[in-house]
């Protein structure tokens, strides 16, 4: 297992929209010193689609150089190009990650057979780790159960981040041994409770001890607590859920002190309501105190 709590982290710029390795870093020491037990690098999240392979490859070293003795980095280097895919994935090896997130080739279409052969190829390049994500409302395909079984015979596919809704689905994933991550944050608890492992996260920018603490007190026979738990970081999830993230997790950031700029087009900054949206719910959660902008 690569952790329980892996945080999808953003992507720093500076004023001028170049990538910001220092706050990048000291991102990553944040999030591991508050509840995380890796982070996923270059992910959706952290704005891969506008990413440069040189700036993915650039932040991948930087969490390794900075986490990477006492958390796991988890490269993000899938496309909707093999070729692409394994290139990046070779490069990222190289460098030290842990474990790569690789998505559900999105746009082309690929027929189920064609994720199996993108996924085969992916994994030739690398003895590690890879964790498939399935994200059918992003990328128009869903990996069905019979084709992560197959994944399965990968011996290096060894987890899935899945973010649909579907509990059979899910259930499926845990059956055959894989690790089952939470793709969405208020899909958690139901994967919990069907026996995931954990989440791959965007919350725990702002609530990673909470979050943390949610899941030993499900895995420890707590339920109860770990529900009423749940409930209240509920209200953190709707309020990042406002408009596409990163835009609400970078704004609430910046709400609580973290600088880490803008955003690359066509991604822009939230308007005047969703901030004020994005405030209300961190003060409704007792994150932020007040009416800081």
């Amino acid at each position: 297992m690569l952790g329980e709590v892996l945080t999808a982290i953003v992507t720093p710029f500076t004023p001028d929209g170049a990538v910001d390795l220092g706050r990048f870093r000291a991102l990553c020491a944040y999030l591991v010193d508050h509840g995380s037990d890796g982070v996923v690098v270059a992910g959706t999240t952290g704005e891969a689609p506008t990413l440069t392979d040189d700036e993915r490859l650039a932040l991948i070293g930087a969490a390794v150089e900075e986490i990477g003795s006492r958390a796991t980095v988890v490269a993000g280097t899938g496309t909707n190009d093999t070729a692409h895919s394994v290139n990046v994935t070779r490069a990222a090896h190289a460098l030290g990650a842990d474990a790569f997130l690789i998505v559900t080739p999105y746009y082309n279409k690929p027929p189920q057979r064609g994720i199996v052969a993108h996924f085969q190829a992916i994994a030739e390049v690398t003895d590690r780790p890879i964790v498939a994500y399935n994200i059918p409302q992003r990328s128009i395909v869903n990996m069905e159960p019979s084709t992560i079984s197959e994944l399965a015979r990968i011996p290096n596919v060894t987890a899935v981040k899945q973010a649909t809704t579907a509990p059979d689905e899910a259930r499926h994933i845990v059956e055959i041994g894989l690790d089952l991550y939470a793709g969405n944050d208020d899909l958690l608890l139901p994967w919990l409770e069907l026996g995931g492992v954990g989440v791959i996260s965007v919350f725990t920018h702002v609530v990673g001890p909470q979050v943390k603490e949610l899941i030993r007190l499900w895995k420890s026979g707590e339920q109860a607590a770990a529900r009423r738990l749940n409930d209240e970081l509920m209200v953190v999830n709707d309020a990042l859920g406002v408009t596409t993230n990163p835009i609400p997790v970078k704004t609430a950031l910046r709400l609580l002190g973290q600088e880490v700029g803008g955003f690359r087009l066509p991604l822009v900054d939230a308007t005047d309501a969703e901030v004020a949206h994005v405030r209300a719910g961190l003060v409704r959660a007792g994150i932020l105190a007040g009416a800081r902008g």
